[in-house]
């Protein structure tokens, strides 16, 4: 190969060489700056293929999905000064390219360790405003979503992220704070069980009470049901009685005076002093049965 053809041949490499590293291209998942002697000349490179100024410029490439942070755990004091050592993550994502280089140097360890600075600052914050009882309770969601808030609201203007979500992984407490807070709790469930039980005895007397006063109430209307009937008998009786009188007296008072006998003569053990011409004995005297 004569000398004036290598020349050609070593110009078309260095050619496509300059070529190749001129382009770049940045996917779905990325986003990117270009720097032109370490100073920014791009801010915010979106997905696709770009042009750059061959060894001049510099392409800083990063992760545009969403970032997990694993928070160390940090020791918080609740309003009663109880403390209470929190695990928690954030789940964030790069939003303004530009900004967040500026801000880190496109470190992600800096970016991460910026978070959780400013995330343990609020909820350092939020924690010392609640009792023990509303940050193991159902305040822990609503202490979340207003973190969260907070946390994205700086992290946008200072960082350039955009913070998804903040959550508590676990709250475990100090030992001499878990004896104490055991106590309470089992004392607040037997003064709880005792509240049932008393409520239980109480609604047990009323219901006792108000069967008593039924049975009375059932017994007066009975008493009073078997009364009347007894009289309507009795009334019954009388007009029968009073008929058969009206009909026939002569035979009527015959049948009251055996009746009359039948109950005195029952018993052998009584003694019955009568004078022999009674009327008592007008029927047993009277030999024609009149």
């Amino acid at each position: 190969m004569s000398q004036k053809g290598f020349s050609a041949l070593l110009i078309g490499l260095v050619a496509l060489i300059v070529a190749w590293s001129s382009l770049f291209v940045i996917s779905e998942r990325e986003r990117a700056v270009q720097l032109r002697f370490g100073q920014l000349v791009k801010d915010d490179i979106q997905p696709g293929l770009h042009i750059k100024i061959p060894f001049v410029d510099n392409v800083r490439v990063f992760d545009a999905r969403l970032q997990n942070l694993e928070v160390p755990s940090e020791r918080f004091l609740t309003l009663e000064q109880k403390a209470v050592i929190v695990d928690s993550y954030i789940k964030w994502r790069i939003d303004d390219v530009s900004r967040f280089y500026r801000a880190t140097a496109g470190d992600l360890f800096r970016a991460n360790t910026l978070l959780s600075q400013r995330a343990e600052s609020r909820m350092r914050n939020k924690f010392g405003a609640l009792t023990l009882n509303e940050v193991v309770s159902g305040q822990r969601d609503r202490l979340m979503n207003e973190i969260t808030n907070e946390l994205n609201s700086v992290a946008r203007d200072e960082l350039g992220v955009t913070v998804i979500d903040v959550r508590v992984k676990k709250i475990d407490l100090p030992p001499q704070v878990s004896d104490s807070v055991y106590e309470r709790m089992s004392s607040e469930r037997d003064k709880e069980a005792q509240e049932y039980r008393s409520k239980g005895l109480e609604m047990a007397e009323g219901i006792r009470a108000n069967a008593d006063r039924e049975q009375r109430v059932i017994m007066a209307n009975a008493y009073r049901d078997a009364e009347m009937i007894r009289g309507d008998g009795d009334a019954k009786a009388a007009e029968i009685y009073a008929k058969a009188f009206r009909q026939d007296p002569e035979f009527y008072a015959f049948t009251r005076s055996l009746e009359a006998y039948r109950k005195s003569f029952n018993s052998t053990g009584d003694i019955m002093l009568l004078e022999p011409d009674s009327d008592f004995f007008n029927y047993l005297n009277n030999k024609s049965g009149k």
